[in-house]
């Protein structure tokens, strides 16, 4: 599974406890980047870019968590290489990362169910990208446009 790096805000810092928790049973490396405490007037933006920057510096993967999920996804797609996608099912989570290699997991806290979330995250863990010459070809357009 390798190691993770995982931030969330005050909507989503309940979930990010049990995920990190989860992880850890199953002997994962996880770096919280917090919040590491429930304050309602925290921001999700410096959370997301926290995050999306250490996976792009440690060439590892991230997981984002917030209400919806979104506001995540947006500000952590500000970091060049980063990747980073909303999944709110299972087979979104394997086609993310099989075919987009996204390496920042962005969950919805209040629209999926907690058990659901935990698979989301197993699947995005252990999803290889599938290295198809389409794949490759798309993910190569978007790094030429960063740069």
């Amino acid at each position: 599974m390798g190691n993770v790096i995982i931030g969330a805000d005050h909507r989503g810092y309940r979930l990010k406890s049990i995920i990190v928790e989860a992880l850890r049973d199953n002997e994962v490396i996880v770096e919280d980047l917090g919040n590491t405490e429930y304050d309602k007037e925290d921001d999700f933006v410096d959370f997301a870019l926290k995050v999306a920057e250490k996976v792009v510096s440690e060439r590892t993967k991230g997981i984002l968590i917030c209400g919806g999920g979104i506001g995540m996804s947006i500000a952590a797609n500000k970091v060049k290489g980063v990747r980073a996608g909303l999944c709110t099912s299972i087979k979104q989570a394997r086609l993310a990362r099989c075919h987009n290699d996204i390496n920042v997991l962005c969950l919805s806290a209040e629209l999926v169910s907690q058990e659901k979330n935990l698979k989301i995250v197993n699947k995005f863990l252990n999803t290889v990208f599938s290295s198809g010459e389409n794949y490759i070809r798309r993910i190569n357009e978007i790094k030429k446009y960063e740069s």
